[in-house]
């Protein structure tokens, strides 16, 4: 994958928009590939192709790139709100390329792959309407929340100008794939639920990566071995239903039209091991695969 785009194509424009447009789409042309089959590129489409800038020629799987020369942070400007959430809806998501590009040289710093089936509703944070004053009065916007999807489908094309080889970004899109075959009406439930497990186990790896490598690892502990440092105590993958239970109430605020939670959780929890996502280990401790 080359990180650096052709500067030149944007001469011929004055508008910011249109430059950045010319230039990050050419790229992706030249240089995306499919993370969903074998294909090393991805055709572009007709300008105005509505909400996809990208398809694969042999799977068809429908993309959208969004360059921005700032970095990527927890939210993303996306286009209407309603056409969001209707999209997600009818199962109708583009898979996006989220591009991080430094303006002046024109180099890719970061590209982040977010698949269709990865947004839940929680993701999509409502803007407030557009002023009586503005040209588009009452237009309603959307911004993509990215800690409300989880750490399994955000996945690293190019990190810090690092590239991820192909055949590991297809792996990492191929272990969440099987969201994609729950139904539409309950994949926002596993997505909020795998996003609450994530976040816990990813924090305690703050607090269990600065242990000590002599003291013997507990069931669920996984070791990693740091050539500078000796093995130090890694992420501890096991948690239990109860802890899961204390999230209760921010579920309750994401789905206010259910009033089971609990019940919902502990489905929720059957349904990650199903896809493989969760090891049921005993009767209320799970373990993340």
């Amino acid at each position: 994958m080359n990180l650096s785009m052709t500067a030149d194509l944007a001469a011929a424009y004055t508008s910011g928009s249109q430059r950045a447009r010319v230039v990050t789409e050419s790229w992706g042309e030249q240089n995306l590939f499919c993370p969903n089959c074998s294909s090393p590129n991805l055709s572009r489409l007709q300008n105005n192709t509505r909400a996809s800038d990208f398809a694969c020629p042999n799977c068809k799987f429908w993309y959208q790139l969004k360059g921005q020369k700032t970095r990527i942070g927890n939210s993303i400007t996306d286009g209407a709100y309603e056409a969001m959430m209707t999209a997600i809806r009818n199962d109708e998501t583009p898979n996006f390329f989220f591009l991080h590009y430094d303006l002046a040289t024109w180099n890719i710093k970061n590209l982040l792959l977010i698949p269709s089936f990865a947004f839940p509703p929680s993701a999509i944070i409502k803007r407030p309407p557009l002023s009586a004053t503005a040209r588009r009065a009452g237009w309603v916007g959307c911004n993509f929340d990215l800690t409300r999807i989880p750490l399994d489908a955000r996945i690293a094309v190019v990190a810090e100008s690092k590239v991820t080889l192909p055949g590991e970004v297809r792996a990492q899109f191929k272990k969440i794939k099987p969201l994609k075959d729950l139904s539409i009406k309950d994949r926002g439930w596993t997505l909020d639920v795998l996003n609450i497990i994530r976040r816990l186990v990813e924090s305690r790896r703050a607090s269990d990566l600065d242990c000590g490598g002599s003291t013997p690892l507990s069931p669920g502990e996984t070791c990693l071995a740091d050539p500078k440092r000796g093995h130090v105590r890694a992420l501890q993958t096991e948690f239990t239903t109860s802890e899961i239970y204390a999230f209760e109430r921010e579920l309750e605020k994401l789905h206010p039209d259910n009033r089971h939670i609990r019940d919902k959780i502990r489905q929720q929890l059957q349904v990650l091991r199903d896809t493989g996502f969760l090891l049921h280990v005993a009767s209320g401790r799970w373990r993340v695969k």
